[in-house]
């Protein structure tokens, strides 16, 4: 019997952004239909080293491991897009240095949950859908070097990546600028049993699936 995990943070946590309506593990289950299980491990507002605490909660029974973090870790470093830089080239060193301590916390954080021996899959962190144009490029950009670790990570470790730029593409697939929808959630739970069942785990290869 397949039976999947949810770690990481609101992307998949997200019951408390949907007014009632059903949240991404329910989504999922429903699309795994009968004799498959889907568990929420994942916890809102979360970030990449909480997911050690999570692992310790994994069912004995649990079958894969889905990852979606990142995003919370980003957002405590958005300040420093606003900061004054004396050029060009000092700024990027400053953002630099705050992409270099995430890919390390990403890096541990997969190396863990890899050792767990059981097929992994990791999504990327989608675009936010701030009012504020400025506010959204910016963010963009910033996640995008976010999002080059992820898949350095992944890829390094023969891990398939749900890339969640693709997936959650419309401003519908939000509930409000950083949170799924139902929607949304839908088509990440959809993506997430397409790639469990689409995906060659054995050959520890890298692939991307975008919807």
């Amino acid at each position: 019997m397949t039976h999947i995990v949810l770690l990481g943070d609101s992307i998949f946590d997200n019951a408390a952004y949907v007014a009632g309506g059903p949240d991404v593990v329910r989504q999922l289950r429903a699309r795994l239909g009968p004799g498959s299980e889907a568990s929420l491990r994942a916890i809102d507002g979360d970030v990449t080293r909480g997911v050690a605490r999570q692992l310790e909660r994994i069912p004995a029974e649990a079958t894969h491991l889905v990852v979606s973090v990142g995003g919370n870790d980003a957002l405590r470093h958005t300040g420093a897009f606003q900061e004054r830089a004396g050029t060009v080239g000092e700024a990027l060193a400053r953002v630099g240095g705050i992409v270099r301590g995430f890919a390390g916390d990403y890096d541990s954080m997969l190396d863990a949950v890899t050792a767990r021996g059981l097929p992994t899959i990791v999504c990327t962190i989608y675009d936010p859908r701030f009012p504020d144009p400025l506010q959204r490029r910016l963010a963009i950009l910033g996640l995008a070097l976010c999002n080059d670790a992820i898949l350095r990570a992944a890829t390094a470790r023969g891990v398939p990546v749900l890339d969640l730029r693709l997936v959650c593409d419309a401003d519908e697939d939000f509930a409000n600028p950083i949170e799924p929808s139902t929607k949304g959630g839908d088509k990440i739970a959809a993506a997430i049993a397409r790639a469990v069942t689409e995906h060659s785990f054995g050959r520890r290869r890298t692939e991307v699936f975008a919807r």
